[in-house]
């Protein structure tokens, strides 16, 4: 019986659906089965992270008020400005209350307790992130590896981090679309220090096939290169991978945001590393 392998799937900004990872689910399945010959239902356990609820709410008031403000011009540029600045601004942390920081990494927590559950405490890791969840991604498993910066409400969800999945151990494919993660980096010095890629607990025999691939599109204002930002980023991301995100309407133009999730240029090298982590945990 084959080893599976754990994949969480983390959303950015934006009104999303609870379905929106079943595209790029079924793709990567149907290239994962084709190359390997395995049931891929039962050796990729996939699991969405769906944050998005936690700021949806407060960011449709806040998009109603304003509305009722005066006419807007540009209404669907707009709407998504106010998305991405409102849900990246509610998502800081807040010294000394309970905040939306908090809240979305306890529903990570949960995300990966149920993968843990259903994929085995000690699955490989893949993490697969697009915009503002590639941030969450980053800030989560930093703090994961930095405990000293967990907060206590986060805490209480991932108390135990009873398995090697939950404690990032075995994280061993980090994937970023459409990333902002170089626009956040502004606010240290140097733009920064990723986060620690591969884990340094990572089984021996995964860390040769242990990867940091970021995906970008030129035609996307939100996503950028990662590898240039300084020393540290250069080392640790694989690859900043520049592709053509979209269909005939958006691939051209800055709604090549959203056109990641089901994208030749995007999944077809997600498989292709997929395949070798498998093939390695098999070996």
């Amino acid at each position: 019986m084959s080893t599976p392998l754990a994949v969480a799937i983390v959303h950015g900004v934006g009104d999303t659906k609870p379905d929106f990872a079943e595209g790029m689910i079924d793709e990567l399945r149907a290239r994962f089965a084709k190359a390997t010959g395995a049931d891929a239902d039962t050796t990729l356990i996939c699991r969405p992270i769906y944050w998005g609820p936690i700021l949806q709410v407060p960011e449709n008031k806040l998009w109603q008020r304003l509305r009722a403000g005066g006419d807007l011009d540009f209404t669907s540029l707009r709407r998504f400005m106010v998305s991405f600045a409102a849900d990246a601004l509610a998502y800081q942390p807040v010294e000394g209350e309970a905040d939306k920081y908090e809240q979305i990494h306890a529903e990570y927590a949960i995300g990966l307790r149920w993968l843990a559950d259903n994929a085995g405490g000690d699955a490989p890791l893949v993490v697969i992130s697009h915009s503002l969840g590639t941030i969450i991604s980053s800030n989560y498993f930093y703090d994961l590896f930095h405990p000293r910066l967990i907060t206590d409400a986060v805490r209480d969800e991932m108390n135990a981090r009873r398995t090697a999945l939950e404690r990032g151990d075995t994280l061993t494919y980090f994937v970023t679309m459409g990333s902002p993660i170089a626009l956040w980096s502004l606010r240290y010095e140097d733009f920064g220090t990723p986060l620690e890629m591969p884990p340094a607990r990572l089984p021996r025999r995964l860390k040769d096939v242990a990867a940091w691939d970021n995906f970008y599109d030129p035609d996307d204002i939100i996503g950028y290169p990662l590898k240039t930002l300084n020393k540290a980023y250069g080392r640790t991301v694989t690859r900043d991978l520049a592709v053509n995100a979209g269909d005939l309407l958006t691939s051209w133009n800055p709604a090549s945001h959203i056109g990641y999730w089901t994208d030749d240029d995007v999944t077809k090298p997600i498989a292709e590393r997929l395949v070798k982590i498998w093939r390695a945990v098999q070996a």
